[in-house]
């Protein structure tokens, strides 16, 4: 017989952004025949957003939608659709845009990260980002709209990279420009950044490294050594800041804003609360990761199964990640893939052209099946993909 509502603990996810899906998922789907435990995720989208494919949005592309309440069926977890207003960590309980509240046992925190658009005056109101499918479908009308002109994209980092070459691939009669303060594929192998530069002078983009935007207007980039360059359109993915309110709610935080977390995941101030993604200032023996993919499916699996243990009276495991590898699309015909140490350190091993553009698509569609996976998942084990592989968890219980 199921435990009655009573008895049951109540799990919260916020965020159904790889991490927290994962987490949802991973622990819904080895607890659906307890009843112990209900799981509940709470996201303003009843789709999912994949971040990998914004920049094809933004240029006008149409990508597969992934119903959120589809992806949990099956697995016993609940789906609650609402913008989290607060976090109230003493009380446990979370008040969600329509003013309900949520009550919870255990909290799985994955509110993830969003383009730094305060740093620079005028970047909020003038500058478009990828935070989400909404503002990549602003970009991509305001594309459409534009008869010639200049597209400036601030950031050389990935994102800025692979935005600039969508962009000047699909509206060959604008001009790109990407600014950054360091020059693209900095961290790569030479090899990889020999590609990735090839490709972008392929494609027309102007690359203007060393530079440091200073304003944005409505029509106009002005930059730190007092020149400018006019603008269309202005695309920001420089740095990144997370939601205040983990601040908010009274949870130890690092200067960046990230839940800081132990070895399992658990908040240092609140160990009811797991912090997975983007979310959490998660420190390994190379220094504390940064918000990928790659590494928010496997914090989201290892928080669910950290709670299972201590849910069943054990002490959790450390969570231990090294990361693997750096794919980079640079249009729809080409790519480059930088083959990693664990702590994100180039390897000689690269992969560029048809083979990059095949791995990465293989490695950008590997959630979808390693989310069926969970669901249909035994206890003794979970799988996320890894370099366009599945690599399995050992059980945690």
């Amino acid at each position: 017989m199921n435990a009655t509502a009573a008895q049951q603990h109540e799990v919260l996810v916020l965020g159904a952004g790889y991490a927290g899906l994962s987490a949802a998922i991973q622990l819904a789907a080895r607890t659906r025949k307890r009843g112990s435990l209900r799981v509940t995720l709470v996201n303003p989208y009843d789709t999912f957003t994949e971040r990998l494919r914004l920049h094809m949005t933004a240029t006008g592309q149409e990508t597969a939608e992934m119903n959120i309440p589809e992806l949990l069926d099956g697995t016993g977890a609940g789906f609650v659709r609402g913008w989290v207003t607060a976090v109230d960590a003493g009380a446990k309980t979370v008040r969600i845009d329509d003013d309900r509240v949520l009550r919870y046992d255990t909290l799985v925190y994955g509110l993830g990260g969003v383009a730094d658009t305060v740093a620079v005056p005028g970047a909020d109101e003038h500058a478009h980002t990828l935070d989400g499918p909404e503002d990549a479908t602003l970009l991509a009308d305001r594309l459409a709209r534009l008869d010639g002109g200049t597209v400036v994209v601030g950031g050389g980092g990935l994102t800025g990279v692979e935005a600039a070459a969508e962009i000047a691939e699909r509206y060959p009669e604008l001009e790109v420009v990407l600014l950054g303060r360091r020059e693209p594929g900095a961290n790569m192998h030479p090899k990889a950044k020999a590609h990735l530069d090839a490709a972008l002078a392929r494609l027309g983009v102007r690359v203007r490294s060393g530079v440091e935007v200073a304003k944005v207007l409505p029509d106009r980039v002005e930059l730190a050594d007092g020149s400018g360059i006019q603008a269309g359109a202005v695309l920001w993915t420089v740095g990144t800041r997370v939601s205040p309110m983990a601040a908010a709610a009274g949870l130890a935080v690092d200067e960046h804003g990230r839940v800081v977390t132990d070895s399992a995941l658990r908040s240092v101030s609140h160990p009811d609360v797991y912090a997975v993604g983007d979310a959490a200032a998660i420190r390994q023996g190379y220094g504390v990761m940064h918000g990928t993919c790659q590494g928010g499916m496997p914090t989201g699996v290892h928080a669910a199964l950290s709670i299972l243990r201590v849910l069943a009276g054990k002490e959790p495991k450390p969570f231990r990640f090294g990361y693997y590898h750096t794919p980079v699309s640079l249009g729809r015909g080409d790519a480059v893939v930088q083959f990693t140490h664990p702590d994100d350190s180039p390897r000689r091993i690269v992969l560029t052209g048809k083979r990059a553009v095949k791995y990465k698509e293989t490695v950008t569609a590997a959630p979808w099946p390693t989310f069926a996976r969970m669901k249909k998942m035994p206890a003794s084990g979970a799988f996320w993909p890894h370099g366009g592989r599945y690599t399995r968890i050992r059980s945690a219980e």
